[in-house]
C-alpha cells in the first residue's frame, strides 16, 4: 500500500535465466538518476521512508539484492560483495541504467556493495551515498563485533545478532541497530520474527559469506580505487559499525563530505529518513553547481 501510495512501481528485469525485482519512479531526465542498494536481510522497500522526502520528478531505482525478496536466490550464485557488485553491474546494464552516469546510494552491507561497484565501474556513477557501509577494519570494536567475537569462541556462531529467530531475539536486534527505543510489542515481534525464519538459512550463508576474509574488508581494499565525489552518512551511536569508519574513508576519498547524526544508530534510514533525503538532494545540488561553474569557466 505504502509504495503505491508513494507512486513506486515494481518491475523485473532478467539476466539470461537470472531475474532481478526492483521499483522504480520517475523516469530518467537531466538529473542524475538514483539507483539506491539496501542491507543484510532487508529488502527494496526499506527506502520508502526516504522515497517520500525526495521530489516526485527524480528517477528512483530501489532493487532487492541478490538473494532478497524478488531477486533470485541461488545456492551457486557468488555472494561475496565483489560477486554482488558483478549482479548489480549486470542490473544496471539491464535496464540501461549507465546510459548516462548515476547517483548511487548504498547502506550498511549494500554500501560496501555500493563502494566497490564505484570503484570497479567508476564510468558508471557521477556520485555516491554510503550510509554506515560495511566493509571497513574499524579502529574501534562496535557492540556487534564484541558480540560475535564471543560468539565465536562459544563456538555458537549460528547464533548470530542479526539474524533472529526468536521474539526476544528480534526486540535484541531492534535495540542493537536503532538508537531510538521502539516499545515493540510481543505480537508485532513474533510476526516480524515469523516472516523471516523460512529466510533464515540464506541469511546465516550469506553473513558467513559477507564476514569472511575475501568480503570483510572489500571496501577497505577499493576505497582508494573511488573517483566520484563521495558523502558518507553514519551515525553517531552506530553499535553495528563504528563510526570511526568515516574517518578512514574520507582520508582516502579525495572528494568526501561526511555527516554524523546525533542520537541516532545504524538504521539511518529507519530512524532519520527526511534528514537522510535532505542530505542526499543538498548533496546532489551542490555537485550540479560545481558542475555548472565549470561549465561556465
Amino acid at each position: 500500500y505504502w509504495r503505491r501510495a508513494l507512486g513506486m512501481q515494481v518491475r523485473y528485469a532478467n539476466y539470461d535465466d537470472y531475474q532481478f525485482c526492483y521499483s522504480y519512479r520517475g523516469r530518467p531526465g537531466y538529473r542524475p538518476s538514483i539507483l539506491m542498494l539496501h542491507g543484510f536481510s532487508a529488502h527494496k522497500d526499506m527506502w520508502l521512508s526516504i522515497v517520500k522526502f525526495l521530489p516526485k520528478n527524480l528517477h528512483l531505482v530501489c532493487v532487492d539484492m541478490p538473494g532478497h525478496e524478488g531477486t533470485t536466490r541461488s545456492a551457486l550464485d557468488d555472494y561475496s560483495i565483489s560477486g554482488q557488485a558483478k549482479r548489480i553491474h549486470q542490473f544496471v546494464e539491464c535496464i540501461n541504467l549507465n546510459k548516462r552516469p548515476f547517483h548511487l546510494v548504498g547502506t550498511s552491507m549494500g554500501g560496501n556493495v555500493a563502494g566497490v561497484y564505484a570503484a570497479q565501474y567508476p564510468q558508471d556513477i557521477c556520485s555516491l551515498t554510503l550510509i554506515c557501509p560495511a566493509g571497513l577494519p574499524s579502529t574501534t570494536d562496535s557492540k556487534f563485533i564484541k558480540q560475535l567475537r564471543e560468539l565465536q569462541e562459544s563456538e555458537s556462531i549460528d547464533r548470530i545478532p542479526l539474524i533472529p529467530s526468536t521474539p526476544e531475539e528480534m526486540a535484541d536486534m531492534l535495540k542493537l541497530c536503532s538508537y531510538v527505543r521502539f516499545k515493540v510489542p510481543q505480537q508485532i515481534l513474533q510476526g516480524l520474527v515469523d516472516v523471516r525464519i523460512p529466510h533464515n538459512d540464506f541469511y546465516r550463508k550469506l553473513f558467513l559469506e559477507i564476514a569472511n576474509e575475501k568480503s570483510r574488508h572489500s571496501l577497505h581494499e577499493n576505497m582508494s580505487k573511488i573517483r566520484a565525489p563521495t558523502q558518507i552518512i553514519w551515525g553517531r551511536q552506530d553499535q553495528v559499525l563504528d563510526v570511526s569508519g568515516a574517518n578512514v574513508l574520507s582520508s582516502a576519498i579525495p572528494d568526501c563530505h561526511v555527516y554524523i547524526l546525533e542520537n541516532c544508530g545504524h538504521s539511518v534510514v529507519v530512524e532519520r529518513p527526511r534528514k537522510t533525503a535532505n542530505l542526499i538532494l543538498e548533496f546532489l545540488a551542490l555537485l550540479h553547481s560545481t558542475d555548472n561553474n565549470k561549465k561556465q569557466a
